[in-house]
């Protein structure tokens, strides 16, 4: 196995006048990112990161993302991603419980001014902000790669296979979001295996729409394109109509993305001004998707193979994906077949395997299974078997070629337009607001986003919808904002205390 740098130093030496990120005017070959990587790490090791320190990144897709990821991780150090969405606490909390040193991130980008969203927070463990893009552009970043640093190659930086390479925060049903840690080792094995299957090489160009700060857009994103030595197309937003012009311009040939994105792709009245011929694979998953939606990116969008896929933060983004060649049928309603080299049960609720075909908590074991939480060793337990068992919470079935369908989730969990939102941490949340008594969170329907969280709320004194959710937008990430308001006299609760959410209807 390999670091993920050394992916990338490697590709650098193998082909480097290819093109390996463009990111609207700024174009970058192997040879060139390689260089630029080595010279943001020296002065990253100057600024003091070091084998092990933390260092964390709240920006969107951006050159900036990829070359400051792998310059801190070619020094051994861990890399946390934090959500765009999040407001100045939610950020804070994530940079104190990592004990993060440095934070790369950016100003102007839809308005939000990431760094002044932390003025009032206690970051002890914090030594600097550093802004990486600005409203001008790239002159921040050029700013950054002025100042004084190492020259890398005197140095001798050891980073091991197993070495801690990323730190992703995943919310949990106690409220509280649980960081997940994985090696450069096992990043490499999932991605060489994922994009076997998917059939990527080295000529293609991939438009990576999912965000950096996510498995989806950082892992089957840019590591995927280092991996195979494609070229990265960063998109910051989403727009259909962009997105258009860029395939057909770009001549792009690999898309990720949600249902929803396809969806509005075929829906958009431009759809036939537009040559997107050169798209020729897409990975889709993260929500039940309509058989007839994958019928229509193959006919309508051109697409040769898309390929839908399951997997959660702690199996380092991937536990199973389709095949290439399955029909419409087995894309839109199985999650595919587990990952080469790695186990599946399905269990009952004393751990012991299900009769074939019928519903169980699905089980994985195997190089896909995260090291662990950082710093929480109850939850780690709770969530790995001694012999290396991670329950996954989610139930389904498999039958008999191996393939995998999600029939439930995890208890209370509602995915708003691809995230995955815990009502228990929105009821923390809002706990806090002074008129609030007691609260219940529940998912309703919703045709755009698949799902939105609806809020049942007890108040202790004169509350308006408008007023809550005034506060919601100001305290919370957009995503996890409530779509809908209920007030009650009291919510209905069980012998044991517990709020019995089925009887409670927006």
């Amino acid at each position: 196995m390999t670091t993920i740098p050394q992916v990338l130093f490697d590709q650098a030496a193998r082909r480097p006048d290819a093109l390996a990120i463009e990111d609207r005017d700024w174009r970058l070959n192997y040879g060139e990112l390689a260089e630029c990587v080595k010279q943001a790490a020296g002065i990253m090791q100057y600024m003091g990161l070091g084998h092990s320190d933390k260092f964390a990144i709240w920006a969107p897709n951006c050159a900036e993302w990829i070359i400051v990821a792998l310059a801190g991780q070619s020094l051994g150090a861990i890399m946390v991603t934090l959500n765009t969405r999040y407001k100045g606490a939610e950020a804070a909390d994530i940079l104190r419980r990592s004990q993060c040193k440095l934070l790369f991130t950016v100003k102007g980008f839809l308005g939000h001014d990431y760094p002044a969203m932390l003025d009032a927070q206690d970051l002890p463990n914090l030594q600097e902000i550093i802004v990486i893009r600005d409203e001008v552009g790239r002159g921040a970043f050029d700013g950054f790669l002025a100042r004084t640093g190492v020259a890398i190659e005197t140095v001798t930086v050891t980073v091991a296979d197993g070495d801690i390479s990323d730190i992703i925060f995943t919310s949990g049903t106690t409220g509280a979001p649980k960081g997940a840690m994985t090696s450069h080792a096992q990043n490499v094995q999932v991605f060489e295996s994922f994009t076997d299957a998917i059939g990527m090489n080295e000529d293609d160009r991939y438009l990576v729409v999912n965000p950096f700060f996510h498995s989806f857009g950082y892992k089957a994103g840019w590591l995927s394109c280092l991996i195979k030595g494609a070229a990265i197309f960063p998109l910051a937003v989403y727009d259909p109509k962009d997105v258009l012009e860029r395939i057909e311009r770009d001549k792009i040939s690999v898309m990720p993305g949600a249902p929803t994105i396809f969806q509005t792709l075929l829906s958009h009245p431009d759809l036939e001004q537009h040559d997107i011929s050169t798209l020729r694979v897409a990975t889709t998953g993260a929500t039940t998707i309509p058989v007839d939606l994958i019928r229509r990116m193959h006919e309508e969008l051109g697409i040769d193979d898309v390929f839908s896929a399951y997997g959660l933060t702690e199996s380092t983004g991937v536990v199973s994906l389709c095949q290439k060649g399955d029909d419409f049928e087995t894309i839109a309603t199985t999650c595919g077949r587990p990952l080469p080299g790695t186990e599946l049960r399905l269990v009952d609720d004393n751990g012991k395997d299900v009769v074939s075909g019928e519903e169980g908590e699905i089980w994985v074991r195997g190089f896909n299974v995260m090291q662990g939480y950082l710093d929480m060793p109850e939850a780690t337990a709770e969530t790995i078997t001694p012999d290396g068992w991670l329950k996954t919470g989610d139930i389904g079935t498999q039958d008999a070629k191996g393939y995998i369908k999600i029939t439930d989730r995890k208890k209370d969990m509602v995915i708003v337009g691809g995230f995955n939102v815990y009502p228990a941490e929105i009821e923390k949340s809002l706990l806090q607001h002074p008129s609030v008594g007691d609260v219940a969170i529940t998912g309703v329907a919703d045709e755009r986003l698949g799902e939105v969280t609806h809020a049942h709320i007890v108040s202790t004194a004169e509350l308006s919808k408008d007023e809550l959710m005034v506060w919601c937008r100001e305290n919370m990430a957009n995503y996890k904002v409530p779509r809908g308001v209920s007030f009650h006299e009291a919510l209905p609760r069980n012998a044991s205390g517990k709020v019995m959410k089925y009887m409670l209807k927006p």
